[in-house]
């Protein structure tokens, strides 16, 4: 414990829903579509980790975004970059605290709300994002909350999370992502593993894989995310 504590330690908008225009317009956040939201009957929403800004949105979250529609060969179904929150640089005490998460939680429950309601919606948060994402999560009226190469959701359970939505946790086997102390101390670190056999979400484990593959083309752990959004899970 005091390892893990030293660790960290080392390491260490508006308020009104905008529309998706007025998203796309802001030169501070970005959003992206993949597919046409018009007629789709499933949304997957993307949150983005670290070192993710505008400059760098197309060869991230939006690559990671277009790969997810392309795997899925669908006309119904929307994918969405969203990079609604400013993310962590590097690995300092930003990505080890809360404080952009909180602000990343609240745009993200607003912007989700902002999508029209006859469409079933499914948050994918990606390493920090998967924060971002878990404390949204009890104001997120969806069908799936995923969490892919996560540090900690700063939740201790499932249940904890406040969501009636499924709760879902993709874990490579050799995402680094393994070795960061889940401990919490303050709002240094993030808690509990999610995908810990105690923590009570769906975990689908898979061999090989690194922490910035789990949205590659033709990899398991994208067609498993294809599967969520289809409800073939």
């Amino acid at each position: 414990m005091r390892r893990a504590v030293l660790f960290l330690l080392l390491i260490a908008l508006p308020s009104v829903a905008p529309s998706i225009a007025q998203w796309r317009a802001d030169v501070a956040r970005r959003v992206a579509i993949v597919g046409d939201l018009a007629t789709a009957r499933d949304v997957v929403v993307v949150v983005p980790g670290s070192d993710v800004d505008v400059d760098r949105f197309d060869r991230t979250v939006g690559r990671m975004a277009a790969n997810l529609h392309a795997e899925a060969h669908r006309d119904d179904l929307a994918v969405i970059a969203w990079l609604g929150y400013r993310t962590p640089q590097g690995l300092g005490v930003d990505a080890v605290t809360g404080s952009l998460a909180r602000q990343g939680a609240e745009r993200l429950a607003d912007f989700v709300r902002a999508l029209p309601s006859r469409v079933r919606v499914h948050v994918i948060g990606h390493s920090y994002g998967s924060v971002v994402v878990g404390l949204a999560a009890h104001e997120l009226d969806v069908a799936d909350v995923v969490f892919t190469g996560s540090p900690g959701v700063r939740a201790s359970s499932a249940a904890e999370l406040g969501t009636r939505a499924r709760v879902w946790v993709l874990r490579s086997s050799g995402d680094w992502m393994r070795f960061v102390p889940n401990v919490r101390l303050f709002d240094l670190g993030h808690g509990t593993d999610p995908a810990s056999d105690g923590f009570g979400a769906t975990v689908l484990r898979f061999e090989g894989g690194k922490h910035d593959t789990y949205y590659e083309p033709g990899t398991e752990t994208l067609k498993a995310l294809v599967g969520i959004a289809g409800n073939q899970l």
